[in-house]
């Protein structure tokens, strides 16, 4: 079923709640002052459903009076059209071009012009209102708006609206859902067998009973216990609707008009918000620096304006910038809000909000301000893409993505692939950055075969050193290398070592590795300490790492006395075949050998049989068993 929520605006005593009462025979102005004044003071919601067709209108009735304006902003924020009503005989006032400049500073473009008491009129005149109403409408940016003249004392016109009312319905686009609810509260009180109850419009996604929710800002946390919409219980409330939620988990003092529901550790508190930001046109130039008054959703707060590119926003001029506030605030990206002065009261900018968790920019910063233009011209898709390439090797969280897109987690993840982007345990990078990092890593690799041609590879350890980067995403890249041939992996002893594909460190092998491993052969299973076989020549060095590198060498470590051996790799399997020979029933507890069985065995004192059953031990040839070793392997 197809919604559209329609605000309906003009000047105090033009008619607009006597209008939406006789479309709809609901009362909008309830509260007691607003019957004894006979002027709304907080928007009032009535339900339209034009015959014929399958969808609803939601009609706010938005005060007039220009001391409630900021009442009135806070029903327009959701509106996807506008019921502008203008009195045929009083024609436009300074609150009909007010409304309507709101109207376009959040974006709304489409709507009904109803000429209210039009029976007062005589006909010539009503032709020359419909035609100046008309024309103010689309030069505030409502795209040829239908203008209807109304009586509700009469009834004339009145069908006449509802269709064209029922137009705009036809019309309407899909409402946004990006994948989670967000609802500013206008509205808090209890009822009995329902507890706490909060109203408001519903800006975003869906809300279904039983969701949990957060009360932001703040913090505490509430289920769904209940949802109605005008009145109608129902088990999920859709984007756009005027949505009443019974809540279970909070009291009244826990939640307030200002606040709104929205998922769980979504949504984040911020003094600084990146807007893209439009001045009213009918106003003064508007210099960096001025206090100003931010009204979005039910909430309103002081704000620094600070702009990026200029030093003054001329009016009815875009321009990027920032809003710093007095309190934090808890805001979706992408939502549409108002600036206000307060002396003299007047709204002189609107726009959307481009990051909802931002710091102090540098102004005249090509990058930023290149950033924030594709903000402001693209959706989430275009938002992760540059928060990803902001991000770089060191990649995302997805919480901080789900923010700067205005999508839930899981609308996020669904976009990644898109954008070429990986998911790596719990950072997210772009797939330029992805690219760049497999560059560093061969670039890493080869700088590394070219210094030290005898060494097998580099552990993931150093290469992470080398780059700064988190283990994680460094191992990512690597398999991606792997996987792709660019890089092979190798190793002894459990520790692998990766080198470029085309790389072979046995073509570099010198006349001084192969005397040192003659050496290590000769000497068997009681070979010369390390720094005995190298002493202080380099050249011995490196080939004793590339030996141990290729395996013929093998370091065993004795964990007691912090001491290794280097044992020819046939020494060892002697060794282990001596070892299989000499016990053939040593393959449980009561028939396992001691250490200095098998050091007689092999003939060698403990300085040589400990850290080669450590060996033994680690490379799953025998297992411990208390003070007896088994064989397994």
């Amino acid at each position: 079923m197809k919604t559209l929520l329609v605000g309906v605006i003009g000047h105090v005593d033009h008619g607009k709640t006597a209008l939406v009462r006789a479309l709809t025979g609901i009362e909008t102005d309830r509260l007691k002052e607003e019957k004894a004044r006979g002027v709304s003071i907080v928007p009032g919601f009535a339900l339209l459903a034009p015959e014929g067709r399958d969808g609803e209108i939601d009609l706010v009735d938005l005060p007039g009076h220009e001391r409630f304006v900021r009442a009135m902003i806070s029903g327009a924020t959701g509106m996807g059209a506008v019921l502008l009503a203008v009195d045929a005989n009083e024609g436009i006032k300074p609150q009909t071009l007010e409304h309507l400049e709101i109207a376009r500073l959040i974006g709304v473009r489409r709507g009904v012009v109803a000429l209210t008491k039009s029976d007062l009129v005589a006909p010539e005149r009503l032709a020359e209102r419909a035609a100046e109403v008309a024309a103010a409408a689309t030069r505030a940016g409502l795209e040829a708006p239908a203008v209807v003249a109304t009586s509700t004392l009469t009834g004339a016109g009145l069908p006449a609206l509802s269709e064209a009312l029922a137009a705009l319905l036809d019309e309407a686009p899909p409402r946004a859902d990006d994948g989670f609810p967000y609802l500013p509260v206008d509205r808090v009180f209890s009822r009995a067998g329902f507890g706490t109850v909060v109203t408001g419009t519903l800006r975003r996604g869906r809300l279904s009973v039983g969701d949990a929710v957060a009360i932001v800002p703040g913090g505490a946390t509430a289920t769904v216990r209940g949802l109605q919409i005008h009145g109608r219980a129902v088990t999920t409330a859709e984007p756009g609707r005027r949505t009443a939620v019974a809540l279970r988990g909070v009291g009244l003092s826990d939640i307030a008009r200002g606040q709104a529901l929205a998922p769980p550790d979504l949504l984040a508190s911020s003094r600084w918000l990146d807007v893209s930001l439009i001045a009213s046109p009918g106003g003064d130039p508007l210099p960096g620096g001025t206090a100003l008054r931010l009204l979005f959703g039910t909430s309103e707060v002081g704000a620094r304006l600070r702009l990026l590119d200029r030093d003054a926003l001329e009016p009815g001029a875009t321009a990027p910038a920032q809003l710093h506030l007095d309190a934090a605030v808890t805001v979706p990206a992408r939502e549409p809000f108002i600036l206000r002065r307060d002396s003299p009261a007047t709204t002189v900018a609107g726009g959307r909000v481009l990051d909802p968790e931002s710091r102090r920019r540098k102004r005249h910063d090509p990058r930023v301000l290149a950033d924030l233009a594709a903000l402001a011209e693209g959706g989430p898709a275009e938002a992760l893409a540059i928060r990803l390439a902001q991000a770089g090797a060191a990649g995302a969280a997805l919480g901080d993505l789900a923010r700067v897109g205005g999508a839930a987690p899981d609308r996020v993840r669904a976009l990644l692939p898109s954008l070429g982007a990986r998911e790596v345990g719990e950072r997210i990078l772009g797939g330029p950055a992805f690219a760049s990092l497999r560059d560093a890593i061969l670039a890493v690799l080869d700088g590394h075969h070219r210094d030290q041609p005898m060494e097998h590879g580099l552990p993931v350890e150093r290469i992470v050193r080398a780059l700064g980067l988190a283990e994680p995403v460094a191992a990512a890249a690597l398999r991606d290398l792997v996987a792709t041939g660019d890089v092979a992996s190798g190793g002894t002893q459990g520790a692998a070592l990766f080198r470029r594909a085309g790389f072979n460190p046995a073509r570099n092998e010198s006349e001084v590795a192969r005397r040192l491993e003659a050496l290590f052969r000769q000497a068997g299973l009681t070979p010369p300490d390390e720094a005995e076989a190298v002493g202080r020549d380099v050249r011995r060095r490196e080939a004793l790492t590339y030996l141990v590198g290729a395996g013929t060498v093998i370091r065993a470590v004795d964990r007691v006395q912090r001491r290794a051996v280097l044992f020819h790799k046939a020494a060892v399997e002697e060794a282990r075949a001596k070892l299989r020979a000499t016990f053939p029933e040593a393959t449980g507890p009561e028939s396992g050998f001691l250490a200095r069985e098998a050091g007689a065995a092999l003939g060698i004192s403990r300085k040589f049989s400990i850290p080669l059953l450590e060996h033994l031990d680690a490379t799953g040839f025998t297992r411990r068993a208390g003070d007896r070793r088994v064989i397994v392997g």
